[in-house]
């Protein structure tokens, strides 16, 4: 199982920020990548910066018959088809796509890390993940997904919510 997390907190010229997620869907779509669940849309406030504008996210499972390299390769050259400008680190982003899990994988190179070495801290991965895969467990630590939930704060657990948008995909 190979798992994507998608997010967007600025507009763009393919509109908001649930139209952001929708295109880039489409778009891993036409690089080949066999979507096979996504969960609903969730929203969260900005990390670190509070201020900056709330993420809409999303957890995809994907087939991918190649590497992860050649994987993360798409998935920037998706985000760049999307307009994302990397300026500072954690700044709004009209697209941000990261690779989560990879069939289980460990593997930590330059420039790729996996699993995504944040995941079992961020709300926005767990909860969507835990609604489309209840059984996942961490390929590195080995604690089941809702046990990571769990070690949640409360006030992350609390600080997110389902969106009602429907995630219906652009053709």
């Amino acid at each position: 199982m190979i798992l994507l997390a998608i997010g967007s907190n600025l507009e763009s010229k393919f509109g908001n920020r649930f139209d952001n997620i929708k295109k880039a869907i489409y778009l891993l779509k036409k690089e080949k990548i066999k979507v096979i669940k996504i969960s609903n849309f969730y929203e969260t406030p900005s990390y670190p910066n509070f201020k900056d504008p709330r993420f809409i996210n999303i957890i995809v499972s994907i087939k991918f018959n190649s590497s992860p390299d050649l994987l993360l390769k798409k998935i920037l050259l998706i985000e760049k088809k999307m307009h994302r400008i990397r300026t500072i680190k954690n700044a709004p982003r009209t697209c941000d796509i990261d690779i989560i899990d990879f069939e289980g994988k460990v593997i930590n190179k330059k420039n790729i890390v996996l699993p995504h070495p944040k995941a079992h801290k961020r709300n926005f991965v767990l909860i969507p993940l835990f609604e489309i895969y209840p059984d996942w467990i961490h390929p590195i630590t080995n604690k089941k997904i809702h046990i990571l939930i769990k070690n949640l704060s409360i006030k992350l657990r609390n600080e997110i919510t389902r969106s009602k948008e429907s995630v219906i995909l652009i053709q």
